[in-house]
């Protein structure tokens, strides 16, 4: 922490596994835990001291766990919270959402994993206007984000915990993909800006995957592809990289070159700051 004290986690009911993965992860270390065995014992404790981040049950729903997000937010402001629960749904993580919950994991999780994003939530103050919700259905989720890296990470990590009948490999795949194109989104379209914004939308249908990403940027021009990796002959992965260096560019466009292997279509717009990512499912 900044100000030379030690981050505070509270964990509410959460079984000794996990608590105990939580406290040995290297991205937690120096961090102190306290334990409440439920939400009554929660907000005891959050009235006595303030805490950086709780962790709820695996337990107890998002939709269980959400009128408890509401009173902590109301005892302290600053607190994040991080859900973990015995299953999520398209309604449930919307919510979450809304209420501004900082990540949802649901079981199977690793503890690593929500040391991670716990340890994320510990260094980040200015947070939680970051994703704002625009609309919102079970097959239709659009949002509207500032332009940093840790939105990223956490609209990617709630739509991983989405509800899925796509085998995990190509679910995993597909998602390396969509972070790939909101980054690159982000970083040429936005220059990671926080004043800047970029709009996601994730749409399923019977028959396809869809995410639409709309940067804040001018676009691209063709000869801004040329000299990308995603322009590159299958022979010559590295052939733009001569090219770039010879125009005092760093190396780029891997990430293009990436979800353009793994989704089924890859459509930009006329201006180059609007693309259609499409994996089809049937």
């Amino acid at each position: 922490m900044g100000n030379g004290r030690a981050a505070k986690v509270l964990l509410i009911g959460v079984d000794a596994d996990t608590a105990e993965g939580l406290k040995n992860a290297s991205a937690l270390e120096g961090c102190t835990f306290q334990s409440a065995t439920g939400e009554a014992a929660a907000l005891r404790r959050l009235r006595r001291a303030s805490f950086d981040v709780a962790v709820t049950s695996p337990g107890t729903t998002i939709e269980e766990d959400l009128p408890l997000v509401e009173e902590m937010q109301a005892l302290r402001p600053a607190i994040k919270t991080i859900l973990l629960a015995p299953s999520a749904t398209p309604e449930g993580l919307i919510a979450a959402l809304r209420a501004r919950v900082f990540a949802c994991f649901a079981v199977p999780f690793e503890a690593t994993e929500v040391a991670e994003m716990t340890r994320r939530a510990i260094d980040e103050s200015d947070w939680r206007d970051g994703i704002q919700v625009l609309s919102a259905l079970p097959a239709w989720l659009s949002v509207r984000m500032d332009c940093r890296v840790l939105n990223a990470e956490r609209l990617v990590s709630f739509l991983n915990e989405l509800p899925s009948d796509r085998p995990e490999e190509e679910r995993d795949r597909l998602m390396v993909a969509f972070r790939e194109i909101l980054l690159n989104a982000m970083e040429h379209g936005g220059h990671f800006d926080p004043e800047k914004v970029v709009e996601v939308t994730a749409i399923r249908t019977a028959r396809a995957i869809v995410f639409y990403v709309h940067d804040p940027g001018p676009g691209f021009l063709e000869e801004d592809l040329a000299n990308s990796a995603v322009s590159n002959p299958p022979d010559d992965p590295l052939a733009h990289a001569a090219r770039r260096a010879e125009l005092g560019l760093r190396p780029g466009g891997f990430g293009l070159l990436l979800a353009k292997k793994i989704v089924d279509e890859l459509i930009y717009n006329e201006a180059g700051n609007e693309v259609l990512m499409i994996k089809h499912t049937s």
